[in-house]
């Protein structure tokens, strides 16, 4: 029996996170700013109070801190910070940004929101289908309401989370969210804090948990002024793809590291969150002890007791150190992470892909997908060719599936193609339906792309708003990205590229919901509700307490995989697979198993399967009996 909670209404109840920066409401009515500046020699407070103006002087309070205590405002007043007189800077802990990262901040009250959810706890990580989805194009309003009239959608679609790609402030009208620098403000251009606050209660009324994808590797590019007032912020020891790295570990780092750890917290706290997912975790630097996924893993799990709260890692070093579990099958830090190795290697698979990451799978698409599936990354300490012959990943067959993430689209996988086209509009319908079976009943928790779930058309480009000059670096460099491809080495090849700042490339990816429900849309629309059903039923009631070195898979080097995975209640879960566009003559097995999806039905329950159709996927479990 499932524990999916039913909808219900709690008492309600007042959330706020207590930070030591930033500007906070008092007890006593005032309002407290307090900000780290150690290379500022004075720091006022510039606050616009009834469309006036006035200047307070911040106390330094040492070690580069400055306070003030003033009843001068109140919520919804504005303040900027001014360095030395003359720089005037947002707050870097701004709850709000109202007009933008170049704006004043905003003092917001964060017990002015009623939370109606107070008997919500989250739900056990083994039934988590997660549906990622980016605020901004995912409705034509691209806002949090506009967001929160589709929760009914996604509920019967029966996914079980939703997964908000970055919601920090970042600058301009369109972004993907990974150029955030205003950590703690959501993105004023989806709404108020208010509206994303009720996003995340509806949500969880209709038993959905909500993941939010934070970013501490970096800061963007525009709209950053802690260089000018607090460098420490900045470790020129490391360096990263954005230049030098987030200070975790140099003279400084304690305040930084308490800078993103009250980060999560404030997120999971104060706004309800279920979880985090963690952007690129391999280039945070960090030589210190602990290192700083770890104190912060243990930060939040301390904080956060008594709630279902699940901590997600995209880490391309394919290190599992951060998945490894206790004696009981609990994760000691991280829950799980997005498993890059399934889909670049179904993708190799059905798509024939070789270029880029790609080239790493092409050798033995379907045995990298093998071992991927049941026993955790593909690479596992084999040398890489895409990285230049380096060594990459550890051996994860020990961790249980329910430790890796899988999908067959993302925004990533998606965006990064020159024109952010979709796999359904380069790979055969049987082919992407061959993959989603597999995807969304194998035992490692599933993902999808929004939109997915219908086959859109829409694309989902790269997409950005910068100032004039750094706009132009960004397009020149997107092209010069893709000009090592055969296809763009032709500069007006490139040209075709769509514009990452043109508003006409944003406006692209919105979806279209006109006729998501109707064929050939409601086609797949009714496919993907029936594989995440029979997931609900069949697969999840038997993941809970799942163990590693349970899993195995052979192929047979043209194509055809057999895979089986021992589930928590001792059924075996079994999955016969042709990835090839022709029929594939096997040597002759028998159904392992009680048959519970195929793409060819008939063919899956002969009493010898001695050729398997093109793109067959069959799914059987043995011992298990059947779920309602």
């Amino acid at each position: 029996r499932l524990s999916r909670p039913a909808p219900g209404e709690g008492k309600i109840v007042k959330r706020s996170h207590a930070m030591p920066f930033g500007a906070a409401i008092e007890a006593d009515g005032r309002v407290r700013f307090r900000l780290w500046a150690p290379a500022a020699k004075t720091v006022d407070v510039a606050l616009t109070v009834d469309g006036r103006r006035r200047t307070l002087p911040m106390a330094a309070a040492g070690d580069g801190w400055f306070d003030l205590h003033s009843d001068a405002c109140r919520p919804g007043d504005k303040y900027v910070y001014l360095i030395d007189g003359k720089d005037a800077v947002p707050d870097p802990a701004s709850r709000f940004q109202p007009e933008d990262v170049h704006g004043p901040s905003e003092i917001v009250d964060p017990d002015a929101f009623d939370w109606p959810d107070d008997d919500w706890r989250g739900r056990p990580w083994e039934e988590a289908v997660i549906y990622e989805l980016h605020v901004g194009s995912f409705t034509p309003e691209g806002s949090y309401a506009g967001a929160m009239a589709k929760l009914d959608h996604l509920a019967a679609l029966g996914v079980t989370a939703i997964e908000l790609m970055p919601l920090a402030e970042s600058p301009g009208g369109h972004n993907w969210g990974y150029d955030g620098v205003e950590i703690f403000a959501p993105e004023e251009r989806y709404g108020r804090p208010e509206d994303l606050k009720a996003l995340i209660a509806a949500a969880h009324a209709r038993g959905l948990m909500v993941l939010l994808d934070v970013v501490y590797n970096h800061f963007g590019p525009e709209g950053n002024y802690l260089h000018r007032y607090a460098p420490q912020f900045f470790n020129e020891r490391h360096h990263t793809p954005w230049g030098a790295a987030i200070n975790f570990d140099a003279p400084g780092s304690r305040t930084v590291r308490d800078f993103y750890i009250h980060n999560a917290l404030y997120w999971l706290n104060e706004y309800h969150f279920d979880g985090l997912r963690f952007d690129a975790v391999h280039t945070i630097a960090d030589d210190g002890q602990p290192h700083f996924l770890d104190e912060l893993a243990a930060r939040i799990a301390a904080a956060c007791a008594g709630r279902q709260v699940h901590l997600v890692l995209e880490n391309d070093d394919n290190n599992p150190h951060y998945l490894e579990r206790d004696g009981e099958g609990r994760p000691r830090t991280y829950t799980a992470q997005w498993n890059d190795d399934v889909h670049h290697a179904l993708h190799a698979a059905i798509a024939g892909e070789t270029k880029g990451y790609y080239a790493d799978y092409a050798d033995d698409p379907v045995g990298h997908l093998g071992r991927a599936l049941t026993q955790g990354f593909a690479y596992q300490g084999e040398s890489s060719a895409h990285r230049g012959g380096r060594e990459r990943g550890r051996p994860s067959g020990h961790l249980p599936p329910t430790a890796f993430v899988s999908f067959l689209q993302n925004h990533d996988q998606v965006g990064n193609r020159a024109f952010g086209d979709r796999i359904t509009g380069h790979v055969p319908a049987a082919a992407v339906c061959a993959a989603a079976a597999i995807i969304l009943l194998a035992p490692s928790p599933p993902m999808l792309f929004m939109g997915e779930e219908w086959g859109a058309k829409e694309p989902f480009p790269f997409f950005c708003d910068f100032e004039p000059g750094l706009a132009d670096s960004v397009r020149e460099g997107r092209r010069r990205e893709f000009a090592r491809f055969p296809e763009f080495a032709d500069p007006a090849a490139r040209a075709r590229i769509p514009d990452p700042v043109a508003l006409s490339t944003f406006a692209s990816a919105a979806l279209d919901w006109g006729g998501h429900d109707i064929s050939p849309h409601g086609d797949w629309l009714a496919f993907y509700r029936g594989l995440i059903d029979l997931r609900r039923r069949e697969i999840v009631p038997r993941l809970r307490d799942l163990t590693g070195n349970e899993s195995h898979y052979r192929t047979n080097g043209e194509g055809a995989l057999f895979a089986e995975w021992r589930l928590a209640d001792g059924a075996k879960l079994n999955l016969i697979a042709g990835l090839i566009e022709k029929p594939l003559t096997i040597n002759p097995v028998g159904p392992p198993g009680r048959l519970i999806f195929s793409t060819a039905p008939d063919e899956a329950r002969r009493t010898m399967l001695r050729t398997l159709p093109a793109w067959f996927v069959a799914w059987y479990l043995d011992g298990g009996k059947e779920r309602a």
